[in-house]
């Protein structure tokens, strides 16, 4: 039941005749779990808190970063180290007070995706990165559990609504992860800040729509759109009965290809105390290292494979990048092929200068 100050604060959704106040109480009554509180994260969080969804979790184990807030506005500099997660939580609480919030701090893992999941009943997943979004989808078809899904990328962002009512899953669509160095972060490339915002409120959208009971279900389909052009497909997609999920993987940044580390991080500090004992290696972009670098041998990511063997091995190589994402997987690359190297990767790129 929904008290009267509910029904005030709930009016606009209340008046309208497809939801009115058995869908609001529908809302109050649901459980959606959000994994990620960052760009996409935010105005999942915020839309759902808004429209009275009863109970919502939280999982982040990531802290506010300066270099979030040009997307992720439910933060403020005021916020800059603090828990995303927990900090989500007393922000949104203040927005509507209506709502229970469960914070989880931990990072989402083979161990505890399947208890978390069967607690919920929408899994909406805000993630930046391939292994979790696997993972996610993985639990949420063992636990029979629907799914919304999003990404951004640059200036485009996808959306869909996945393992619902029977229908297709993350793997029908993605049945094999890219490379690790195939898709970049956005930490390396960038992302146009609104994109986030769009991208989450679609999201969101899809999940009060199956709340409710109203519209169409993005269910087998996959949202595209271009931010630079306001361009929007639609694009068709059906279960691939042939895949089965059993159980989750053992280990899915492995699935994804991303092998135990063979380096050793280091930060520009060490690195400064010292610059003659080290040789850099930049693997960024040619235009990137151009436009600004902080000296020693350039060769870009793409290119290392072909080069690995002349790399000199006088002094221990410091390979970096924009932001230490390319550098990791070069380190790696080097470490893998060149055991007489001693190989660190700079730790949040040259931009920690």
């Amino acid at each position: 039941m929904l008290s009267n100050t509910e029904k005030q604060q709930y009016n606009r959704h209340i008046i309208l005749d497809e939801i009115g106040v058995s869908g609001q109480e529908k809302l109050k009554a649901a459980k959606v779990l959000v994994i990620g509180a960052g760009g996409l994260g935010c105005p999942i969080l915020q839309y759902l808190t808004a429209a009275g969804v009863g109970t919502i979790g939280i999982v982040d184990d990531d802290v506010v970063d300066m270099s979030n807030l040009q997307r992720q506005v439910l933060y403020t500099v005021a916020d800059v180290g603090a828990s995303k997660a927990q900090t989500a939580a007393t922000k949104l609480s203040q927005l509507n007070p209506f709502v229970f919030f469960k914070v989880y701090t931990e990072r989402l893992n083979t161990e505890n995706a399947i208890e978390l999941f069967e607690a919920y009943d929408i899994v909406v997943d805000g993630s930046d990165n391939f292994p979790t979004r696997y993972l996610v989808n993985d639990a949420c078809v063992l636990t029979d559990t629907p799914l919304v899904f999003g990404s951004i990328f640059k200036f485009q962002g996808q959306v869909s609504v996945l393992n619902y009512q029977g229908g297709p899953t993350y793997r029908c669509l993605f049945p094999d992860p890219p490379a690790p160095d195939a898709v970049p972060n956005c930490s390396d490339i960038g992302v146009l800040g609104v994109l986030p915002g769009i991208i989450g409120s679609l999201q969101a959208n899809e999940v009060l729509k199956m709340i409710t009971g109203i519209g169409t279900v993005l269910k087998g389909k996959l949202l595209y759109l271009d931010a630079l052009t306001l361009e929007q497909q639609v694009l068709r997609f059906t279960k691939n009965e042939a895949i089965e999920v059993t159980a989750l993987e053992d280990d899915y940044a492995f699935f994804c290809g991303i092998h135990p580390e063979s380096y050793a991080e280091i930060t520009m500090a060490d690195v400064k105390e010292n610059m003659e004992a080290y040789q850099l290696l930049d693997v960024r972009t040619a235009a990137e290292f151009e436009k600004f670098n902080i000296g020693g041998m350039h060769i870009p990511l793409e290119a290392l494979s072909a080069h690995i063997a002349t790399l000199p091995s006088s002094r221990p190589i410091v390979v970096c990048c924009q932001s230490g994402v390319r550098s990791k997987v070069a380190a790696q690359l080097i470490a893998e092929h060149r055991k007489d190297l001693t190989v660190f990767n700079l730790q949040g790129g040259i931009f920690t200068m």
